[in-house]
């Protein structure tokens, strides 16, 4: 029996493997981005410091293949697996406080030999950064099986396997300078820059594009990348990262189906794709919460995500900080403000007012930073990024009509699954139009 167990898993981890390399072909080419008329114009000042999708996918595709032959994760039973991701955690935690130490030390201009001050805090992280290179790669195949496990439950896996499977590395992510029209918030162009590209190397960036183009350009952070295998930053909140986990492999199953091979046809399909990745990632990344770490589930308020008797739960991570929610603040509705904020500048734009529509920008920007919001710079290519993610009502995306349609779907669909794989094979806003009318 042990030798006929054997057997069956190594033929499973066979078939997993052609699968995988046939998904890495296909979206190894979809990953990278296509530049745009407007995207080879900007390029003129982004060449030198664009991100490397190819060289990043191929060194990830190894440590993937690296992890697997290991296989440890998966002979463990499910505590030592749960126990896994949570030293890998608390792990990230104290690595994140060390260099945060090891950062003041530098800046303090008491500190007249930060080099000598820092030796100690030095050598800590030199031993946080080794056990950190053991744990990763476990915490990642334990995480990344849980959540196979949950799709397989609700539906979005062909024969019991995700296609492609759930694979994802955690890396450094590249920025993204975003440019818009400056008449109409549109997304014409998303160029990923270096990991290392700093807050004023992105002013200037700015100011170089939008005046030479004239657009509206903004180098904006992003939380992972939809590469295959995925790119995730490092984080140790843990419901933050597998919804994220759980989003950017909805953009790879999307993108092996016409609305993910489209993304980039006109806005409106872009808005599908994200509102639709966002809507999976928060249910998904909820049911693996749920099911594998319940100490982390608080009930504070039901939320229901089907016609079934299924609910989700608010999820409350323990953190080694203060909560901001702690800290008291004046009665302020940040994504009511947004939204006000994004009505207001459509109207102005259509108007043709474009000044008027960028003082405006940045009279709200003063009134956000007054209310306890930082926000860098506030202006169409703000809107035509953040617009896009329009799972919750309301903020950046303003009256756009395609995010309500997409969470009318969801609604109308009786499953998570009905509804991911229904809207995948859509190629146009009239298609989704259509299927919520009816």
């Amino acid at each position: 029996m042990v030798i006929i167990n054997s057997m069956l898993y190594r033929l499973q981890r066979l078939l997993e493997w052609l699968v995988f390399t046939l998904a890495c072909i296909l979206l190894l080419a979809a990953s990278v981005p296509v530049m745009s008329d407007e995207s080879d114009r900007a390029r003129v000042f982004t060449r030198d410091i664009e991100f490397d999708y190819v060289g990043w996918t191929l060194d990830a595709a190894w440590v993937k293949i690296e992890q697997d032959a290991l296989s440890l994760p998966y002979y463990l039973p499910r505590e030592p697996r749960k126990q896994i991701v949570t030293d890998y955690l608390q792990l990230t935690e104290q690595i994140a406080q060390a260099e945060y130490q090891l950062r003041l030390i530098y800046t303090d201009p008491n500190v007249t030999d930060p080099q000598a001050a820092s030796t100690p805090l030095r050598e800590q992280l030199g031993d946080l950064y080794q056990q950190q290179a053991i744990l990763a790669p476990m915490a990642e195949s334990v995480l990344q099986e849980q959540i196979s496990e949950i799709l397989a439950e609700i539906g979005l896996t062909s024969g019991g396997q995700p296609i492609p499977p759930v694979l994802y590395h955690v890396s450094p992510i590249p920025m993204a300078l975003v440019i818009s029209p400056c008449d109409k918030i549109q997304q014409d162009s998303n160029i990923s820059l270096l990991t290392n590209f700093t807050i004023d190397q992105a002013d200037v960036l700015e100011e170089q594009v939008d005046k030479a183009l004239n657009v509206s350009s903004l180098v904006v952070p992003i939380g992972g990348v939809g590469t295959y295998p995925t790119m995730v930053m490092r984080v140790n909140d843990l419901p933050w990262l597998v919804e994220t986990i759980a989003h950017e492999w909805t953009h790879n199953f999307l993108t092996l189906r016409p609305l993910g091979l489209n993304y980039e046809t006109t806005p409106q399909l872009r808005t599908m794709n994200e509102t639709t990745a966002a809507i999976a990632g928060k249910e998904i990344g909820t049911l693996i919460i749920q099911r594998f770490y319940t100490e982390l589930v608080s009930v504070v308020e039901p939320l229901r995500i089907s016609t079934t008797d299924l609910t989700i739960q608010n999820i409350n991570l323990p953190q080694y900080k203060p909560n901001p929610k702690d800290i008291p603040r004046p009665v302020f509705d940040f994504r009511a403000e947004m939204h006000t904020t994004r009505v207001n500048v459509d109207k102005l734009l259509a108007e043709g007012k474009i000044n008027e529509a960028e003082t405006y920008m940045k009279e709200r920007r003063q009134f956000f930073w007054t209310n306890g919001y930082a926000i860098r710079k506030l202006n169409q290519a703000y809107f035509a990024f953040y617009g896009a993610y329009a799972d919750i009502a309301g903020g950046a995306a303003g009256e756009d009509p395609v995010g309500p349609a997409v969470r009318a779907l969801r609604e109308q669909s009786s499953s998570l699954a009905e509804f991911v794989k229904r809207i995948s094979w859509m190629t146009s806003f009239e298609q989704l139009k259509e299927a919520v009318s009816r």
